[in-house]
């Protein structure tokens, strides 16, 4: 029994090691890579093709595109900040930047007015890294060990948010700030902590509301009132 246990554990030892050593090279190029490789040099999204998206979006016919698919002006505009929270965000994804579909990478740019805010929020498929252009910016995120990292940044300073974490940033200077975000995702996604929970449709109950914050029905329906 001996030898054959032996043998055994020779014949089967080099597959093992080959598939441990096929895990450990796939594995990284999975892990790196917010989105899929692209097969092209490129894809323009026909965000107007009805068909089902999945990861992206069909690509226009070769002969449709042109030179302006590949550049986007949005983020030129200051964007309108007299809303409750004192902030706004222009998206430069695939949704208003065609061009940049299947290519893993989208830019933001953030006005926040003097005392603003843009609310704790997560970006679900992408890491955040962006730059202060203007003003004086308090960024801060929450780990999944409940650990708080902030810090207040100034004029050309960066910052670097983790996928998927809770993070916000909160201007504390007197003047206007502007930050440029970019993402390693052609959609990141967003899901806004307190809109998402207070303001969802169909509402989330009172009920579960009121235990999971440790409050009473007013407080749930006065915040309802006014983000809905």
């Amino acid at each position: 029994m001996h030898i054959a246990s032996r043998m055994t554990s020779s014949s089967t030892s080099p597959t093992s090691l080959i598939f441990t050593l096929l895990v450990f090279l796939v594995l990284p190029s999975v892990c790196l890579s917010a989105d899929s490789d692209p097969m092209q040099d490129f894809c323009v999204a026909d965000l107007g093709a009805a068909a089902v998206n999945v990861n992206g979006f069909p690509c226009k016919p070769a002969s449709s595109v042109t030179s302006e698919d590949f550049f986007f002006d949005g983020l030129m505009k200051e964007g309108n900040t007299e809303n409750i929270v004192g902030s706004n965000v222009t998206a430069g994804n695939v949704l208003s930047f065609p061009g940049v579909n299947t290519l893993g990478i989208s830019m933001n740019r953030v006005d926040i007015a003097p005392g603003g805010i843009n609310p704790p929020h997560t970006h679900p498929r992408a890491t955040e890294s962006g730059v202060v252009i203007q003003g004086r910016v308090l960024v801060g995120f929450v780990t999944t060990g409940n650990v708080f990292y902030s810090k207040v940044l100034t004029v050309g300073q960066m910052f670097v948010i983790p996928r998927g974490l809770v993070h916000f940033q909160l201007n504390i200077g007197e003047e206007k700030a502007h930050l440029l975000t970019a993402f390693n995702s052609q959609n990141p996604g967003v899901v806004a902590v307190s809109v998402n929970l207070f303001a969802s449709r169909p509402s989330i109950p009172n009920d579960v509301l009121t235990k999971a914050f440790q409050v009473d029905d007013n407080v749930v329906n006065g915040i309802k009132s006014r983000l809905g």
